[in-house]
């Protein structure tokens, strides 16, 4: 299984990154490997983002965060950037539905029939994901 953590449907960085695993998802699928995509958004919103990019794996809502707070991935938006996220129409409580600035921090999981993690990558910079070819290779490793 591959899991991949990201903000929500109104980061572009987010958006190039379900598009590039969407891509990537029948090379994942030699493997016998399914996709999960997940973030803190409303199942609308969640719904909404997996149609808008026509994804043929899960896009799932994990609400208030809590599988993301299991992994040690989130974090609150700090005050200041509040505003301006706010400004650019990312108002992140509308889009979760509840009063709360905690985001994940991106991150994508590659996890063993044997419920073993073989393959991390998370990183605070949200500009930096997991590259599919690093995903596939670990896919790869672990079925040979």
């Amino acid at each position: 299984m591959v899991l991949s953590f990201y903000r929500g449907g109104w980061c572009p960085y987010c958006n190039i990154e379900l598009q590039t695993l969407s891509e990537a998802y029948p090379q994942m699928q030699r493997f016998g490997a399914r996709l999960v995509a997940i973030s803190p958004e409303t199942p609308d919103h969640s719904l909404a983002t997996a149609e808008r990019h026509a994804l043929k794996f899960e896009v799932l809502s994990d609400v208030r965060n809590k599988v993301a707070q299991k992994f040690g991935l989130v974090f609150a938006l700090v005050e200041e950037l509040r505003p301006l996220y706010r400004q650019y129409g990312f108002d992140l409580p509308s889009y979760n539905g509840y009063e709360s600035w905690e985001i994940p921090v991106p991150a994508t999981y590659v996890i063993g029939r044997d419920g073993n993690i073989i393959y991390s990558f998370a990183n605070v910079d949200y500009t930096h994901r997991a590259e599919p070819e690093d995903i596939i290779e670990a896919l790869r490793a672990h079925t040979n």
